[in-house]
This record gives structure tokens, C-alpha cells and sequence, in this order.
């Protein structure tokens, strides 16, 4: 790569898996600009000496501006952000994969938040916290009517501070406060296992400084516990993306040295890019390569991709890579459709400026911008069927979304009308006891598209999606 831009690449957490997540490249800032529009900047100024001057109150000068930047960027693209003081330390904790509060891992059940579970080592695993726990308050905040977002928030804090828990454990029917000291919480986004002799399961749910290295140590525990693997799952499910040279990283780890992993273009020289797998082109330190340790065999064993509308971003140039190269068989559901580079500028020591900078393509040169990967075999979530699938909310959705750049956009009738019936299974399903709603969890013995995914491996019959719409591709066909 010599001396083209440095991959550094940060992440954004989001509400919905992969709304708001980014790849990201920091590239040097353009040598000169365009002449700036001087009676438009006039007019910014009269707006703001008349907001100062003449609003009901006084207006604090600092935030009028700052609100400005936010509009003027929101305008952009649903991806294209300015962070404040406090929204870019949050933003850089999400790419360390390290952040100060208690550990779990927490998802909402009847408007309170549920463990899913605490992070080994962690304070909540310390206090005993169990997976299935209800968190009713926070301090002396009722839970309910919280949104996650909410709930993380004020769970969060300053290292060494308290936050005092009141939970509720069904399976004891007791209620009882816990008090948890805060502090650095290191974040898995790797998890693996041998589901049974000669096969495994690996699972990133996020794709964070840490990954790469994460991946490699779990790779080699599975070999080393089962040398003679005969398949192996990649689990990418609600991954919302990351860092780019960690799906570079992570798509070298099983496809031929050199091959192209993905490529970039923008306005920029610097988004102009073509990412391949060798060690250059993901390796943080010079002449470290994190991937050198790791069993041959993971270059030819039989490999399957499992993949939802969650799969978004750099999960989505994982699974396109080794789809295009025929490396892998990518299996579920359509992806989200996030295939565009963000590139993130400080614009201070506490302040900075998350803006789309370009697309990215798979190998082949398609873009999957507000398209996605379609898999390879559609397989749904559970032996019923994916009944709500079609209510997720997907890049296409995002008003002011960034177009393909290969071709128009159609509404799809068909996706309108699956959107229509699984509004009204919904509905019923919400008439059911939680206990009759819950949703098996990735890597467990239930898990439906795990079970169909080492079927396929082992060259039996899959229970293929009947149901399932995927949204118009055709004009990305026509370019390939």
C-alpha cells in the first residue's frame, strides 16, 4: 500500500444494529477548498446575531453553533455525523471495545432491561448478576419507559463511581439492590466453540481494535481442541461493522495472499483504494503480521457465513469477499446494506467530524450500497419461518440514505406486502406470554440457522427459506 492513507477507521454505536455503525478511514485533509459561498455564509450570520439578539431568552452562543454543524451534517447522509465533547469519547470507546460501567450485555423485555449476560471478569459478574435478570431501576430511576440507549447511558460512568441496581430474578421471584462500583470493561466481540466433533462455530459480533487478535486465539483453542476440523461456521449475525482493516484482516485469514478484499471510491485521491489480503494492508504495526499464527488448514476448511439483516458494514465486506472469491457459502438473510467509507476528522483535541467519503465494493465491483448481500441459501431464523424479517429496518429504509451509485432504486411491491402480513403476526405474537417470545440465542443448541449452516457442511439437506422477499438487485446484476 506505501504510502497511501493509513487504515484506522473508528466505530458508532447504534440503536438499530448497523444504522449508525461505520468503516472508517482517516485520511489528510484536502490540500485546498473551493471558494466558499460568501452571501450564504452572510445570511448564516445574520440568522445567528438575530437568534442571539431577538429570542424569547438568552441562547448559549457555543451550542447555537454547535447545533448548526449537527444540521448541516445530518443533511448529509444518515452516517455523516459531528460529535460534540462528549459524543466523541463515546465514540472512541467504541472502537476500543473498552468503556467504563459494570459489564453486561443487555437487550429489553416487557419495557425493562434483561441481562443477557455479564462480561466475565466484569463488576456485574462480581455481584453475581445472572443471565435473564431484570433490571427494574437504575439508582432512583424507574427502568420502565427507558430506552436502551437510556438505560446504558445512565449505567455508565466515571471509573471507581457506584451505581446502585434494583433487579428482579424470575426464577427466585425475589427483588433485591445491588450495588456495583464502576469501572474499565474490556468487551469480547469474539466467541467460538466446537459444537460437536469436527466442527466449530465462530461468532464476531462487532469488528474492534481487539478482533483481529481475539479471533486468532480462539481459532487456535478450537484447533487445538479438534485438529482435524471438518467445517467451520463464521457467525456475522447483528454484526453491525467497524474497523476496515480488521475485515480485511479477518477475510485474509481464509482467502489467497493478495487477492483484492475489497476496494474504495470517492472524490478523494486518498478513498480511491484497493484492500487486499496481505499483511500491509491490515496489520497495525509494521512487520507484525496478527494473522501469522494462525493454522493452515483455515485457508481450505469447508467454510459457511451466516449473515442478517443485521449484518451490516464491514460484515458486509467480509461476507462479500469470500462469497466473490467463492471461499465461502454465505447463508440467511439479505444484509443491511451499508456500503459506505466514513472518514473521521478531529476538529479539536475533544471535537470531530464523522463524514461519507466514499463506497466500497466487493471484489467483483458491486456495490452493496442500500442493496446488501443476498446470501447464497436463504435460511430463516427459527423452523417456523422469519416472521418479522421484513420489519427490520435496512440502509434503504434511511431517509436521506446514500444511493448505489450502479443504477436507480425501485420499491419492491413484494417487501411492501410481506411488511404488511408480518405487522399483523406481530400483533398476535404481542397477545402471547414473553416466556412464548423469546428468540434462541446465537450458538445455542436451538439456534435454528447454526443447525442448517453445519447441515450444510456436512452435505445434508437444508431447510431452505420459503417465505423470505429480497430486495430488487437488479440493476447491481446488470453491471457485474
Amino acid at each position: 500500500m506505501g504510502q497511501k492513507m493509513k487504515i484506522t477507521g473508528w466505530v458508532a454505536a447504534g440503536v438499530c444494529a448497523g444504522v449508525l455503525t461505520t468503516v472508517s478511514l482517516q485520511t489528510v485533509a484536502r490540500g485546498s477548498l473551493a471558494p466558499l459561498p460568501l452571501e450564504e455564509l452572510q445570511q448564516l450570520a445574520a440568522v445567528f446575531g438575530m437568534v442571539k439578539s431577538d429570542y424569547v431568552e438568552p441562547v448559549d452562543e457555543k451550542k447555537l453553533i454547535s447545533d448548526a454543524i449537527s444540521g448541516m451534517v445530518a443533511g448529509l447522509d444518515p452516517h455523516s455525523q459531528y460529535f460534540d465533547k462528549k459524543s466523541f469519547k463515546e465514540f472512541r470507546e467504541g472502537t476500543t471495545g473498552r468503556f467504563v460501567g459494570v459489564g453486561i450485555e443487555i437487550s429489553q423485555e416487557d419495557g425493562l432491561i434483561k441481562l443477557v449476560s455479564p462480561i466475565e471478569g466484569s463488576p456485574a459478574f462480581r455481584a453475581g448478576l445472572k443471565p435473564n435478570d431484570l433490571i427494574t431501576k437504575i439508582d432512583d430511576t424507574a427502568v420502565r419507559g427507558l430506552s436502551l440507549n437510556e438505560a446504558v447511558k445512565r449505567m455508565r460512568g466515571e471509573a471507581n463511581t457506584k451505581v446502585l441496581l434494583t433487579i428482579f430474578r424470575k426464577d427466585e421471584n425475589r427483588t433485591f439492590p445491588v450495588t456495583i462500583t464502576r469501572e474499565e470493561i474490556r468487551t469480547q466481540s469474539v466467541r467460538g466453540k466446537v459444537v460437536e466433533p469436527g466442527y466449530a462455530w465462530i461468532r464476531l459480533s462487532q469488528f474492534q481494535e481487539r478482533t483481529v487478535d481475539d479471533f486468532v486465539k480462539k481459532v487456535e483453542e478450537i484447533y487445538k481442541q479438534d485438529p482435524n476440523l471438518k467445517g467451520l461456521v463464521l457467525d456475522l449475525r447483528n454484526d453491525p461493522g467497524g474497523l476496515l482493516d480488521a475485515a480485511v484482516a479477518i477475510s485474509a485469514a481464509f482467502l489467497p495472499e493478495n487477492v483484492t478484499v475489497v476496494s474504495t471510491d470517492g472524490q478523494l485521491a486518498e478513498s480511491k483504494s484497493i484492500y487486499k489480503a496481505a499483511p500491509e494492508f491490515y496489520q497495525r504495526r509494521a512487520g507484525s503480521d496478527p494473522l501469522r499464527n494462525l493454522p493452515a488448514a483455515l485457508k481450505t476448511v469447508p467454510l459457511v457465513v451466516l449473515v442478517n439483516e443485521g449484518s451490516a458494514s464491514a460484515s458486509e465486506i467480509v461476507a462479500g469477499a469470500l462469497q466473490d472469491h467463492k471461499r465461502a457459502t454465505i447463508m440467511g438473510s439479505q444484509t443491511f446494506g451499508k456500503g459506505s467509507v466514513q472518514t473521521v476528522r478531529p476538529l479539536g483535541p475533544d471535537t470531530g467530524l464523522k463524514i461519507t467519503t466514499a463506497r466500497y465494493y466487493t471484489p467483483s465491483g458491486t456495490s452493496i450500497q442500500a442493496k446488501g448481500i443476498v446470501p447464497n441459501v436463504l435460511v430463516d431464523e427459527s423452523a417456523e419461518g422469519s416472521p418479522f424479517a421484513a420489519l427490520r429496518m435496512r440502509e434503504a429504509d434511511l431517509e436521506k440514505h446514500l444511493a448505489s451509485g450502479q443504477g436507480p432504486e425501485s420499491k419492491d411491491p413484494e417487501r411492501e406486502k410481506a411488511r404488511d402480513e408480518a405487522r399483523k403476526r406481530l400483533e398476535e405474537e404481542a397477545k402471547k406470554p414473553p416466556q412464548d417470545r423469546k428468540v434462541p440465542e446465537f450458538g445455542a443448541t436451538d439456534d435454528f440457522a447454526l443447525a442448517q449452516a453445519v447441515k450444510s457442511l456436512k452435505g445434508q439437506p437444508v431447510l431452505v427459506s420459503k417465505t423470505q422477499v429480497i430486495v430488487d438487485n437488479k440493476e447491481e446484476k446488470k453491471d457485474n
